[in-house]
């Protein structure tokens, strides 16, 4: 359809146009007109008037995709579809396909994701419904609640995510309106949790029960979710985007991996600034893209923090790549223009300057604990603790989660808290309960205690649920324990993540041990066979760095019993009995730790 056909269909119809459809048109066709003029200019020709300016929630978005059409760009597939109907307009036809039981093609497929809805063909003929739960803090009604709709509308189990969130999978094309509606009953919500839009908003699991944290990131994190919930305009984003909010407590949040980082430190006196906590900010991490949020010199008073998120995000919309999927992340703006730039457009569009940290004015940060998201833990009110519950690979069925909610309602304050790590917490467990609830969680066929493997195990969704993986991670992160914890005397956690392929949900470069899934080769006749890279060394936080690649192409069969020989390679050469797997492989080149690891018998 030409410009010309455009406009006299606009003029006939507008009458019948929603006023975001009409909005949507206006942006369409100034892009036509930009486009034309451009070409027109460059070869002499006049120029076309210049068309109305995008308008709406949808403004600014459209106009960074008119920006690139001016330049002779080209918009990626998402973009276009993002372009031709907002995918928050197509409510009633994801009502239709339900009435009629038929699964989306791919615009919608990309659309239904800001609704919470991923059609996960062909590793599974289904949906899977991703919720947003900020700072990962649920109560026992709504965990329970959840069970029933697995039951009901899904595959009678649920994954807790790296983000501290809950995704049930296997939902079939005739109960998708049904699930999330029935989600939003709960007191939830799956909107904008996939595609390109700002994820779900993480923050330290124990806030407001941490001994030893300096701020509750809990009202911090839902400021942020129900801003982002209630703002139409923050979901014209040119890719995902991530937050996180670490109130320094002792878990790890890995704020250091997400687009922006709000990390909270004691501000001391005598340094210009008021005296207090602040959140420190981070820019730009992104680790599968092999980049940690960068230090930006920034303080934010936590009252500004939402504020200061706003307008980062604004800017990403403005300047993010809206043609290469795989650089249309914030980590690439900020290569482009650097972070002292980002950072004056910042303060432009806050219209004030930002608080720097001068040195010393920042006390040192407490460390987080290894182990304080499994077993029981004394809380800051006294009295009570908080039940760290191993979930194996993140995986959880309805009666489980049925019990886990009973256990939270009759001995804790009615809260589940879920990690980053793939499991949750119960919290408020008077003293005088904690062996009662130990016991009703163990009978559900879950612990409280793990061993130095299983305590450190995450896996991502793998080819059994996600298309894009090229290994079924859950299990083989089952047999890796399996194999190692009859054979391994390991004596201090090692973190072990294995991820599906190159987006690494399950966060591979920043672990002790990571795993990238990849297909291998045996042999010129056979077909390629699941398998994994091995990388060693990642850390996060102040061991902040990059695992390095140890092995490549390793099949899936052989992985239990190689991991295994690295982990006896570390026992039989570290310093001593404190130095840890990440200090011994830090210290050694790859060559030495493969020499270790060759001596070590597989058994």
């Amino acid at each position: 359809m030409t410009e010309a056909d455009l406009k006299p269909a606009a003029a006939r119809q507008t009458g019948d146009f929603e006023p975001e459809q009409k909005r949507y048109l206006e942006g369409f066709v100034a892009g036509v007109q930009i486009a034309k003029a451009a070409k027109s200019v460059a070869g002499g020709a006049a120029a076309v008037p210049a068309a109305p300016e995008p308008v709406g929630p949808e403004a600014a978005a459209l106009k960074a995709q008119n920006r690139v059409l001016a330049a002779g760009g080209k918009l990626s597939d998402p973009e276009k579809f993002k372009r031709e109907q907002h995918p928050f307009d197509t409510y009633e036809r994801l009502k239709e396909h339900a009435a009629n039981g038929e699964y989306p093609k791919p615009p919608d497929n990309f659309r239904w994701r800001f609704l919470g809805l991923f059609y996960v063909a062909p590793n599974q003929n289904s949906y899977m419904c991703r919720l947003r739960i900020p700072n990962g803090i649920l109560k026992a009604m709504q965990f329970a609640g959840l069970a029933d709709l697995a039951e009901r509308y899904g595959g009678g189990y649920a994954h807790v995510t790296t983000r501290a969130n809950i995704q049930i999978r296997e939902v079939e094309a005739p109960n998708a309106v049904a699930m999330i509606e029935a989600i939003q009953d709960l007191g939830l919500c799956s909107r904008g949790s996939g595609a390109d839009n700002i994820r779900n908003v993480t923050g330290t699991p124990t806030a407001g029960i941490d001994p030893q944290e300096l701020i509750d990131t809990r009202p911090y994190t839902r400021e942020w979710h129900f801003h982002i919930l209630n703002d139409r305009s923050l979901y014209g984003l040119p890719r995902k985007f991530n937050v996180a909010f670490d109130g320094a407590g002792t878990i790890a949040v890995l704020e250091d991996t997400n687009d922006i980082a709000f990390q909270a430190v004691q501000v001391n006196a005598g340094f210009g600034l008021s005296p207090g906590v602040w959140f420190k900010l981070g820019l730009g991490g992104i680790t599968g893209h092999r980049d940690f949020a960068r230090e930006t010199g920034v303080l934010v008073q936590p009252k500004d923090a939402c504020l200061v998120a706003d307008a980062i995000v604004r800017l990403f919309i403005d300047h993010g790549n809206r043609t290469d999927r795989t650089k249309a992340r914030l980590k690439y703006v900020l290569d482009a223009m650097g972070i002292e730039k980002f950072v004056a457009l910042l303060e432009e569009k806050l219209g004030r300057k930002l608080d720097r940290a001068q040195p010393g004015a920042v006390a040192p940060r407490p460390a987080f604990s290894r182990t304080a998201h499994i077993g029981v833990h004394p809380q800051k009110q006294a009295g009570l603790n908080w039940i760290g519950v191993v979930v194996p690979v993140g995986r959880l069925s309805v009666a489980q989660m049925r019990g886990l909610a009973d256990v939270a309602r009759d001995f804790g304050d009615g809260d589940l808290r879920l990690t980053v790590w793939q499991n949750l917490l119960i919290s408020g467990v008077p003293d005088a309960k904690v062996a009662a609830a130990s016991a009703r969680i163990e009978a559900l066929g879950l612990a409280i205690a793990a061993n130095a493997i299983r305590s450190g195990l995450v896996a991502c969704t793998g080819n059994t649920g996600c298309k894009f993986a090229a290994s079924d991670t859950k299990r083989h992160a089952e047999e890796i324990a399996d194999w190692c914890e009859t054979r391994v005397p390991l004596d201090t956690p090692v973190n072990i993540h294995l991820t599906g392929c190159h987006h690494s949900c399950a966060q591979h470069f920043v672990s002790e041990i990571g795993l990238l899934a990849c297909k291998v080769q045996a042999n010129e006749d056979a077909d390629p066979v699941e398998g994994y890279h091995i990388l060693v060394g990642g850390g996060f936080g102040p061991n902040a760095a990059l695992g390095r690649e140890l092995y490549r192409d390793v099949v899936a069969a052989e992985v239990p019993r190689t991991v295994a020989r690295i982990l006896k390679a570390y026992l039989a050469h570290r310093a001593s009995r404190g130095e840890t797997f990440l200090a011994f492989t830090r210290r050694q080149d790859i060559d030495a730790l493969k020499a270790m690891t060759k001596l070590e018998a597989a058994e």
